[in-house]
């Protein structure tokens, strides 16, 4: 393997990067960057093309670094084929859940088997999706291995989970560490370098079923901190205690506390969804998953919280919930961008719509809901305007957008559902609409 590690010290490796979505085009783009030829892989033509045209469907990446990686050579493809011509493949699909929150890792399989068709002695294979510990060991490398070919001797392969948070500014795809284990040392030594070549830190670890757990444990921690502070929101709320003086009194304290923040639920590819693929394979293995079910439990439970809280705010008003008009204010998971992975807000409209409410959203991010694998609401956003949402009984902050920390937009409106602490600050001197938090 000592002329691929010549060629990414040289620059003049081929790096080939499956799926360009959130995680790989910003992969795709660093490595460009860096000086290295880079073939994007995606099976949506659509995607594809709106590259090729120096296009970018992702807000917070900008058009001008796609046309400028298309101009220095980044090349998007749906032509798998072309597989073969990469010195480095780095997979970066989709791992959903099931119907049941099992794990469902049938787009790693299927990306594998195709690199399987192409694969030729000297390539690097590394799987960033999301997974639970073995994977890459014990379902990666045999189908990669049903060819005839073996790793190290003709191949590598590694883990390398990929940590990528939208919309951040103080830290991005080539500045966060990235962590690398290889299913042998031959291959973490030299995805190490591969990586090293294209991005500032880089931490080896042992196999890569270490480099599976650390992608787990971090977004655990997250998962089951935010259930804590929800449960508390909950809690405290029955108590007449405000849980966000609560959170700003403990954040004083210089060490031994770091704040979560409750809200409607959670979002995004990552924190809803990987925890419970160790709570699937700890379950193989005889192990019960107790702390991860249960911040699952608590966190899934907190759309409906929202919704009960709605209910209560008409009902101070006089009015019920059926029939009421009720504006969602954000279909984006957190602040400030255009990804509604796994968001709260969609569970809260639908909820909503079931109780028998007229729903609208506002979301300058999304002027049109998006068909999902769990929702298909069909709506459009509504201007953002003080107009607009004069109109509506209740209005819920469920995503902090700054474009709706404008006290003006409330103007005429009567009753706001303040699930972020998002708007209650604007009218702390006791002015403008009721505040219910939720």
């Amino acid at each position: 393997m000592q002329a691929l590690r010549e060629r990414i010290t040289a620059r003049t490796a081929f790096v080939g990067v499956v799926g360009q979505g959130y995680v790989g085009l910003p992969l795709a783009l660093v490595f460009s960057e860096a000086g290295f030829r880079v073939i994007g892989f995606d099976v949506d033509a659509a995607k594809v093309a709106a590259l090729s045209r120096g296009e970018c469907y992702i807000q917070h990446i900008g058009p001008e670094r796609v046309a400028a990686a298309v101009a220095s050579g980044f090349t998007p493809t749906t032509d798998f084929d072309r597989l073969a011509e990469c010195d480095a493949i780095l997979i970066c699909v989709p791992t959903p859940l099931g119907r049941h929150r099992e794990p469902d890792n049938s787009y790693i399989h299927q990306t594998v088997r195709q690199i399987a068709r192409r694969l030729r002695p000297g390539q690097l294979v590394v799987l960033e999706s999301t997974t639970y510990p073995g994977t890459t060991d014990e379902e990666v490398r045999p189908i990669l291995e049903e060819g005839g070919l073996r790793t190290p001797e003709d191949f590598l392969l590694a883990f390398s989970p990929e940590r990528e948070d939208p919309g951040r500014t103080d830290f991005t795809t080539k500045s966060i560490p990235k962590v690398v284990g290889g299913v042998n040392t031959a291959s973490t030594e030299v995805a190490s370098a591969l990586y090293a070549a294209a991005l500032d830190h880089v931490v080896p670890v042992r196999g890569a079923s270490v480099a599976e757990s650390t992608k787990l444990l971090e977004n655990i921690f997250r998962s089951v901190n935010i259930a804590l502070v929800n449960e508390l929101k909950v809690i405290f709320d029955h108590m007449g205690i405000d849980v966000w003086e609560v959170i700003r009194a403990a954040s004083t304290k210089p060490f031994g506390y770091m704040p979560f923040h409750p809200g409607p639920g959670l979002g995004g590819h990552c924190i809803p969804l990987d925890p419970f693929y160790l709570a699937w394979k700890a379950a193989e293995h005889g192990e019960w998953a107790r702390f991860i079910e249960l911040a699952g439990e608590i966190n899934a439970r907190m759309p409906r919280y929202v919704v009960e809280k709605i209910a209560e705010g008409l009902n101070e008003d006089g009015k019920p919930l059926k029939g009421s008009a009720v504006l969602v204010l954000g279909l984006a998971y957190k602040a400030n961008i255009d990804d509604d992975r796994e968001s709260p807000s969609y569970e809260i409209l639908e909820l909503l719509e079931e109780r028998g409410a007229r729903v609208d959203y506002c979301d300058p991010h999304f002027p049109a809901s998006r068909k999902g694998r769990k929702h298909d609401l069909r709506l459009h956003s509504v201007a953002c305007d003080a107009e607009t949402f004069a109109r509506y009984d209740a209005v819920v902050v469920s995503t902090a957008h700054d474009v709706f920390k404008d006290a003006a937009l409330y103007e005429g409106v009567r009753l706001v559902v303040d699930t972020r602490n998002a708007v209650a600050p604007l009218f702390s001197g006791g002015d403008g609409p009721r505040i219910v938090r939720a």
